[in-house]
């Protein structure tokens, strides 16, 4: 059986397994840009970190755009970890922390492969497909109904 934990993580102790796992999936995998991966954010964001039998497979990060609106960002699973439901954890994870910090709507740029994700989570599209370090996304948003 497979014990799955995410958790916050201890910024900076757990980023260089953060920046492991972007690497991988963002850079070797997708072909990123490393600065566009590492960005200069990921210092005043919220980083999630999930681990699979002690291993760490996955991460997000939630920034906070203003105080009505959050953004999940750079949600990434290593390979020898998905189809397990890893990816829907980490966002369920977020989508928590967020509402617990009564932040009412929540924005993603969605791979747009894995928007099915996304919108099993309530998550709705909000315009067209667009293109973002080369790669097909579309924005998607949700509110939370949560009290400001």
């Amino acid at each position: 059986m497979m014990n799955v934990v995410i958790k916050v993580a201890e910024f900076p102790k757990d980023f260089p397994a953060i920046q492991a796992i972007r690497k991988s999936v963002f850079q070797k995998g997708q072909g990123v840009d490393p600065a566009l991966d590492f960005d200069g954010l990921d210092e005043v964001s919220e980083q999630l970190i999930a681990s699979l039998d002690d291993q760490y497979v996955g991460t997000a990060r939630i920034r906070y755009l203003d105080d009505k609106t959050a953004k999940i960002e750079r949600l990434a699973v290593l390979p020898i970890a998905r189809g397990q439901g890893i990816g829907k954890k980490i966002m369920e994870k977020a989508l928590e922390i967020i509402a617990s910090n009564n932040i009412p709507f929540v924005v993603i740029h969605a791979q747009e492969y894995v928007k099915g994700l996304h919108q099993q989570l309530g998550f709705q599209e909000d315009g067209e497909i667009f293109e973002e370090a080369g790669i097909r996304h579309v924005k998607m948003v949700k509110y939370l109904g949560v009290r400001s």
